[in-house]
């Protein structure tokens, strides 16, 4: 069995009309504006997430007496993948603002004079993931290579009991990618699927490069 789907733009929602704004030539050429869409997407989607997970009712005290409210049962895991994940995860922990937190280091290490690359993890941060909830997210899944070996890399530290993959924009091979390599009772949410890979394992149409839009252009 592969992991489970779930793709929020086949629902009309605020989801879709941000995606656009981030994809918009016209308007993603504004960092905060295009950091700040990508939050907006986590809070979005992290609410989504919420609905899914389990509660049990507190009793909370009130000025006038006592009130039984549906709390979580357990603080999440959010882990990203740096640096293109940090707006993504940022929206995320507006969600979840008690969660702890996790962090993967993923990046192309290209061939010199060729478009080829190999994915590499070179840092790991991550508190003990037995029997946790994570929410693991990266807003570009175009090949999938490195969602999946951020999410070896993290199991490194313990077995999720949940497994929750977020990512704005992915490709179709990324999806398949991931959903085979996932356990069973992983779900990957996404904002939008789009067909294609370039030459260079963009997601055509995509929107570009998140990190560079988001943080400026890098070596």
């Amino acid at each position: 069995m592969s992991a489970q789907l779930i793709d929020l733009s086949q629902s009309p929602s605020l989801i879709n009309p941000i995606v656009a704004e981030l994809r918009d030539v016209h308007v993603q050429g504004d960092p905060l504006r295009f950091r700040r869409n990508i939050e907006r997407l986590g809070m979005l989607m992290g609410y989504e997430i919420s609905r899914t997970l389990a509660y049990a009712k507190q009793a909370v005290p009130t000025p006038l007496g006592e009130a039984s409210v549906p709390m979580l049962r357990q603080q999440p895991v959010l882990a990203t993948v740096l640096r293109a994940g940090l707006p993504l995860h940022a929206g995320l922990l507006e969600v979840f603002d008690r969660a702890d937190n996790a962090f993967v280091s993923a990046y192309r290490k290209h061939e010199d004079g060729s478009d080829a690359f190999e994915i590499e993890i070179e840092y790991l941060a991550s508190p003990d993931l037995n029997g946790r909830t994570l929410i693991l997210c990266d807003p570009m899944l175009a090949t999938g290579s490195s969602m999946v070996l951020a999410w070896e890399a993290l199991r490194a530290r313990g077995s999720p009991s949940e497994l929750h993959v977020v990512a704005v924009i992915a490709s179709r091979q990324g999806v398949d990618t991931l959903c085979a390599a996932l356990p069973a009772h992983a779900t990957l949410w996404v904002a939008a699927i789009d067909d294609t890979l370039n030459d260079q394992a963009y997601i055509v149409p995509g929107l570009g490069d998140a990190g560079d839009l988001a943080f400026g252009e890098k070596l």
